[in-house]
């Protein structure tokens, strides 16, 4: 039985891909990891919060712990700084490897779908949650847009409803994680580098000077669009025009990180700015796409002062 198997064993089960293996490591110690964050936040949520949160970044930088015998201090370890960036009212400590590592991707594909066994399950239960939960969460845990006010603008609600939203994730995310550890699940490795590779074709396309027939081929005539200067359109017209004039003053697109649910996907870019015009955007921005059928109804982007 899986209960008489050592923990440094069920780490080495864990990091081969058995999600059994790490739903075991979390159940043995979760008791404790949980009196850490009372001792730190009191008992209530916020605690549950921060020991579902120490969860998924576990679960993201289990490659990292370097002596198996000491996973359970290792656990609790995570669980302290997640209190203390609470209590610090700082931004969440980044689970941004959960992703897709694109530079090893590009390098060898087959490599990395091999090693994709417990992002697969996390993806699998993040399918799960309702949109609206879904979409925070995938911005707070994958991407740099990770702030309260950034989620917030990006998805037009105010902090308080994040906050609430995440929390409720947080709460329904564990309990995915531990219903779902022995099931199989789809291969969201795949899916995020047929989005990585779609995202840098449309890049390339726009480069090219084609940015409005690149939008119609993957999004809805009459998608609801929100651009940073808080304008709302209907339609990809005004869109298509900005990044044709960006091009056109010599600004270039660097894609950095792409995150890909069933019905949303986000591209994170780096803004290039030619020499003589060095503040002319942004350092960077956050594509939010609000997926139908495979086409964007919904986009919102976001500039982001900090690269």
């Amino acid at each position: 039985m899986i209960d008489a198997v050592s923990d440094p064993d069920l780490v080495r089960l864990a990091r081969a891909g058995d999600a059994a293996g790490f739903g075991a490591l979390l159940h043995r110690h979760e008791a404790r990891m949980l009196a850490t964050a009372y001792a730190l936040l009191g008992y209530g949520p916020n605690a549950q919060d921060a020991v579902q949160e120490a969860f998924v970044v576990a679960l993201s930088r289990l490659a990292t712990l370097r002596d198996p015998e000491a996973v359970g201090p290792w656990l609790r370890g995570i669980v302290r700084k997640v209190c203390l960036a609470s209590l610090r009212a700082r931004s969440p400590i980044l689970v941004a490897d959960l992703g897709v590592d694109v530079a090893a991707a590009a390098a060898d594909p087959a490599e990395l779908l091999d090693r994709q066994a417990l992002r697969d399950w996390v993806w699998h239960a993040l399918e799960q949650l309702t949109p609206n939960l879904r979409v925070v969460s995938m911005l707070r845990y994958f991407t740099e847009a990770n702030t309260y006010p950034q989620i917030a603008e990006l998805c037009g609600v105010p902090v308080g409803t994040v906050r609430s939203r995440l929390s409720e994730a947080r709460r329904k995310l564990a309990e995915q994680l531990r219903a779902t550890a022995a099931v199989a699940h789809p291969d969201a490795a795949a899916r995020t580098l047929r989005s990585h590779r779609e995202a840098e074709e449309s890049l390339a396309a726009m480069r090219a000077g084609s940015a409005a027939a690149t939008l119609a081929e993957t999004w809805s005539p009459s998608a609801e669009v929100a651009l940073p200067d808080g304008t709302l359109e209907h339609g990809y017209g005004r869109l298509a025009r900005m990044i044709s004039a960006n091009h056109e003053d010599g600004v270039r697109y660097r894609l950095t990180n792409v995150v890909a649910g069933s019905d949303v996907s986000v591209w994170e870019t780096e803004f290039l700015n030619p020499p003589d015009k060095p503040l002319h955007c942004p350092p960077a921005g956050v594509w939010l796409h609000f997926l139908d059928a495979g086409r964007t109804q919904r986009f919102r982007l976001l500039h982001v002062s900090q690269p």
